[in-house]
């Protein structure tokens, strides 16, 4: 039904890297690294989206859009800083060079004359924008919220679970042997399925010994586990945290890529696996696709593209892709229900009462006592920094402050007289702060 793409956000999951342990209570992370594979993946998917909207015989090619040199007004970046280390900040690095490759015409001519290649064959320097849920809760919501470990809690002790891990309980006793003292137990099927998962791809005696059935049997738990944690029935629910506070992020770009007097066209979300999940049940997408209901493979996209309706239409539309990792290119989702791209209006009025927009909505839905002089400061990719902007300039306001009074209290030190009794003259005299810094 839609025709040209005016923009588009990607939201793009992070590479292969060396196993991740997630706390089954808390989702507390360990330390991992990016591997080499991770950034070749990353990398490829960079190319796969420059073959998709940077190339001029792509149907989604973005016409107005800078497609050689970037151009930094199009092109907006963002990057989970939280678990997983670096992994994720690496895997956008590796994905924005397969987008925009080197390029030799990335130079510039000095005044002398002399005409300077940017290094690497012409790398192109983008920025990227990380968030630190110590500032920004709307890539990593979910850790350090009592409620969401409450609905942990809820889901361990559900009826379904207890009967999905009464019936695993051949697998976990057939697996404990190449796990080597990991719980084995459903509880803990992510790090489960995890290290095995890294094992076999980057230990080869491992991989010789791992019965072949046991990777699957490891993968399907591990689906059921995060689905369960990372989705609700309601949209609205707790399960879906991770959903709603990127939610805030969908929204605003599909609001800038519709404003013409706006230059974005590319918005760029580097994150883990956890908000594909909650995204894929607040859509329905998992709804009518179930094998959406799972854990995405490395370097996956999703894929909001805004979409002019062709005439007499007068409206926008959002079409949704979904590339799940290896597979070759993107498959088209319909959203709601619907059979065709859905009205960005529709879209925005259907899910803009469940993002959670502020630091301090997301501390009343986490049941966590909060308290800040700007409590209604934006989350999310427009105002990620909002918190930190405001601590330097408290921070500088402070010193400055400071400083100003300390200079205030010298120079009326230095005008305090004393009235003599007997002469009409005034000694001035010097302070004991003063007095007492005399040189050594």
């Amino acid at each position: 039904m839609s025709t040209d793409v005016l923009g588009v956000l990607v939201i793009a999951r992070n590479g292969d890297r060396y196993e991740f342990y997630q706390n089954p209570l808390t989702y507390q992370t360990a330390w991992t690294e990016s591997t080499p594979l991770g950034a070749s993946q990353s990398h490829h998917l960079g190319s796969f989206l420059r073959s998709v909207y940077l190339t001029g015989s792509s149907p989604s090619c973005i016409e107005d859009m800078s497609r050689e040199l970037v151009d930094n007004h199009e092109l907006h970046v963002h990057a989970k800083a939280g678990g997983e280390g670096p992994v994720i900040f690496d895997s956008a690095i590796a994905l924005l060079q397969g987008l925009y490759p080197p390029n030799p015409a990335n130079k510039v001519t000095l005044a002398n004359e002399t005409t300077v290649v940017a290094p690497l064959g012409g790398y192109q320097y983008i920025p990227i924008e990380t968030v630190d849920p110590a500032n920004d809760r709307s890539l990593e919501p979910w850790v350090g919220c009592p409620a969401f470990e409450q609905h942990i809690a809820d889901v361990y002790a559900s009826s379904e679970f207890k009967a999905v891990a009464k019936g695993a309980q051949p697998f976990f006793g057939a697996v404990r042997d190449y796990v080597f003292g990991r719980p084995t137990t459903l509880e803990n099927a992510w790090n489960i399925f995890d290290y095995i998962n890294t094992q076999l791809t980057h230990n080869q005696s491992y991989a010789h010994r791992l019965p072949p059935t046991l990777v699957e049997q490891a993968r399907g738990l591990a689906n059921f586990h995060e689905n369960a944690i990372f989705s609700s029935k309601d949209v609205g629910g707790i399960g879906n945290l991770a959903g709603r506070t990127i939610l805030h992020s969908i929204i605003k770009s599909l609001e800038r890529l519709a404003f013409n007097g706006d230059p974005l066209q590319f918005h760029m979300i580097e994150t883990s696996y956890h908000p594909f999940i909650s995204l894929f049940h607040m859509l329905e997408l998992a709804k009518h696709n179930p094998e959406l209901a799972a854990i995405p493979n490395y370097a996956s996209a999703l894929a909001f593209e805004l979409r002019r309706g062709p005439p007499p239409e007068d409206r926008d539309f959002v079409k949704i892709k979904f590339k799940n990792g290896s597979s070759d290119n993107f498959q088209t989702y319909h959203a709601f229900g619907h059979k065709a791209d859905i009205p960005v209006t529709e879209f925005i009025y259907r899910l803009e009462n469940y993002a959670i927009t502020s630091t301090k909505q997301w501390a009343a839905t986490c049941s966590v006592g909060y308290h800040d002089p700007y409590p209604f400061a934006q989350i999310g990719s427009q105002q990620g920094a909002t918190s930190t902007v405001f601590a330097a300039c408290a921070a500088i306001l402070f010193v400055g402050a400071f400083a100003l009074a300390k200079y205030i209290k010298r120079s009326r030190a230095k005008k305090q007289y004393i009235q003599l009794p007997d002469d009409e003259a005034r000694v001035a005299t010097q302070p004991m702060a003063e007095k007492a810094r005399r040189p050594l």
